[in-house]
């Protein structure tokens, strides 16, 4: 809450015109001004135009699809034999967010981790004696893929203090056709693939910023308890500060990619040498590769530089006082404690462009306990499994107009701004009955709020 006054004090401290433009520029310098389809794929606006080549290399290598092995494509070969794209667009069309399947057809943006009870705390989550730590539903030719599944959903009906009707809906989701045997028991737990615009800013906030917001005894007794997940990092071979995917628990930018290529596409690179397949599914190993490693690691450094350098798009406030009033009461009802405005980025040396900005991402990229209506059985290394990272909320607005849908939450069951606040619970729960006690026209304001970020 202190920062939120601090932030507020110096928007004030301006005059209008350049407090309009400071509070539109989350990214800082890097901010573009964009509210077209291509929102989110816009290179940093303050980018050496030296470093413009390896950007649009990066996002060569980020919409190229891969196909299978022994192909004439030369670099691109490789694909599988399990997986659930081809390429990383497929997931995260136009560098934006993915949406839950309609069919087991049309799955593409979303994925479900599995594994089998942990043992200990910081232990890497255990994958699935057969089929590992991801369902992988297609498959290459000459294989078959794991399973699959069907989504359905349970209308849940609620009135808010004021009389006004609700409706959240809660997923279900069923698995058939397990193509290696039964799974017996497992967990799973399903992801919508984020956006990925402005991930180097996030990558840049000094660990000690982030680390400053911890809260795990919950010691000035706020009823928010954020705290990091510590995950073992392929690049440094070391444990480290998860900051990136649903549960935070990746490090970078670098173990999230290389990552994502061998268990969403089945490209193994230096980082993650190993098919995505198991011992107990026969014939794979025997099926063509695409080299060792598939991925080029000169093809991983420029993905990862496109990533670190996508641009945020600009608020979109209407005036000054719009962005004021909202911030005052995404504020008033404790939002701003978990989705934390203002963080400012340390030294970068390799991007300049990244260093010393002052961003509004709204996220402290902690872990919060968010009830059992989000949670699960599925751990990831410190996190539980009602516990999730705080998503950011910039560019929540314009996903509807570049990825064509407004699923919310990390599987996608909330259909609008308004069905994901009314989800949040545990540690947010104070907050989603102050939401609830608003008058609707505050309730309307403060969804136009987010939606404007």
């Amino acid at each position: 809450m202190r920062r939120i006054g601090v932030f507020v004090l110096a928007i004030a401290s301006l005059d209008s015109a350049f407090a309009q433009a400071d509070f539109r520029l989350t990214g800082g310098d890097t901010t573009i001004f964009d509210a077209s389809r291509e929102a989110f794929t816009q290179p940093l606006d303050n980018l050496d135009p030296r470093s413009l080549g390896r950007f649009f290399s990066g996002d060569t290598v980020f919409n190229a699809n891969w196909v299978n092995a022994s192909s004439t494509v030369q670099g691109r070969d490789g694909l599988g034999p399990l997986f659930n794209a081809r390429s990383c667009s497929a997931c995260h069309f136009k560098d934006g967010r993915g949406a839950p399947p309609t069919s087991n057809k049309d799955s593409l943006g979303f994925v479900f981790r599995l594994s089998i009870p942990l043992g200990e705390k910081n232990q890497r989550p255990t994958p699935h004696p057969i089929y590992g730590g991801q369902l992988s539903p297609y498959a290459v030719q000459e294989a078959r893929s794991e399973a699959a599944f069907t989504v359905s959903y349970q209308e849940i009906e609620g009135t808010y203090p004021d009389g006004s009707i609700y409706r959240i809906q809660k997923p279900i989701y069923r698995f058939s056709d397990w193509n290696y045997g039964d799974p017996s028991e497992f967990q799973f737990s399903p992801r919508a693939a984020p956006g990925v615009f402005g991930l180097g800013l996030l990558e840049s906030i000094p660990e000690d910023s982030l680390l400053a917001r911890v809260d795990e005894s919950d010691r000035d007794s706020d009823g928010i308890s954020g705290r990091p997940n510590w995950v073992w990092s392929a690049s440094s071979q070391s444990k480290a500060l998860g900051r990136f995917g649903w549960k935070a628990n990746k490090s970078s930018l670098r173990d999230q990619s290389a990552a994502a290529f061998q268990g969403d596409i089945g490209i193994t690179s230096h980082l993650f040498p190993s098919e995505n397949h198991t011992d107990a599914q026969p014939n794979l190993d025997s099926l063509p590769s695409g080299g060792e490693p598939e991925l080029n690691p000169d093809d991983l450094d420029d993905v990862v530089f496109y990533l670190r350098t996508l641009a945020p798009p600009a608020s979109r406030f209407e005036d000054e006082n719009s962005f004021r009033n909202g911030l005052e009461t995404f504020s008033m009802i404790g939002c701003a404690q978990c989705h934390t405005p203002e963080h400012r980025t340390g030294d970068v040396s390799d991007i300049r462009a990244l260093s010393h900005q002052t961003i509004y991402p709204f996220t402290d990229l902690l872990l919060h306990d968010m009830g059992e209506g989000l949670g699960g059985d599925r751990a990831d290394f410190d996190a539980t499994g009602n516990e999730w990272r705080t998503p950011p909320l910039w560019g929540l607005g314009l996903i509807p107009k570049v990825n064509g849908h407004s699923r919310l939450l990390h599987d996608g069951r909330a259909r609008s701004i308004e069905e994901a606040i009314l989800w949040h619970s545990g540690e947010a729960e104070s907050s989603r009955q102050a939401f609830m006690n608003l008058a609707k026209a505050k309730r309307d304001s403060l969804i136009e709020f987010i939606q404007n970020l």
